[in-house]
């Protein structure tokens, strides 16, 4: 049997494991810590849009844009949706005890997020979910690669009609662009997807 001098295993070994480290899926550690934007992290000109569908059983049904831009807005900014504007502070700093999300955001970490709502029909309605960050991924979408936290949502709706039924929901938020880049919602009936195509950072 040939012999080999133990540095050069060491060094086979060693090189072995940068391979397969570079070979991996990009992912981070599940230390890595992100804090809620602040005002003075977005900048005059900086857009983003989704496009989503929403599909039953295969079909589509309906599909749209959403457009989003940073803009000046009462002497501070604003976010344009091609419609409206809303003042990008009152976006921010939320406070509940049952938050959409809870900052800081951190690979599992869990909390519940509940929401009371009311449609275009005048139907009301509760959303209650149990969320967990379950990963801090690389995620290639129509607008680019990004590295984005994975959050899971998982619970039940329920309506003044009556219904009662599972809703799950997953976003994937990136810390780099300050906003969600997809989001997949599956309330048993039918397939929700909406995802970022475009991303222009301010000039």
């Amino acid at each position: 049997m040939k012999k080999y001098p133990i540095l050069l295993i060491l060094l086979l070994v060693a090189i072995a494991a940068f391979n397969a480290c570079n070979n991996a899926p990009k992912t981070k550690a599940a230390n890595t810590i992100t804090e809620e934007p602040t005002i003075n992290d977005f900048k005059i000109g900086e857009k983003w849009t989704w496009k989503w569908k929403r599909s039953v059983e295969g079909e589509i049904m309906a599909e749209g844009e959403d457009p989003q831009e940073v803009v000046e807005f009462k002497g501070t900014l604003g976010f344009w949706n091609g419609i409206d504007t809303v003042l990008v502070s009152s976006t921010l700093n939320q406070k509940s005890k049952t938050p959409i999300r809870d900052w800081p955001l951190q690979v599992g970490k869990k909390w519940k997020f509940e929401s009371e709502w009311k449609n275009d029909e005048g139907t009301t309605g509760k959303t209650s979910q149990d969320v967990e960050v379950t990963s801090f991924e690389e995620l290639n979408v129509v607008a680019g690669k990004f590295m984005a936290y994975k959050i899971e949502y998982k619970g039940i709706v329920t309506n003044s009609r009556g219904f009662k039924g599972e809703m799950n929901d997953t976003w994937w938020y990136s810390p780099e662009i300050k906003t969600y880049i997809k989001h997949v919602n599956d309330d048993g009936y039918g397939l929700y997807v909406n995802e970022l195509v475009n991303y222009t950072s301010a000039q």
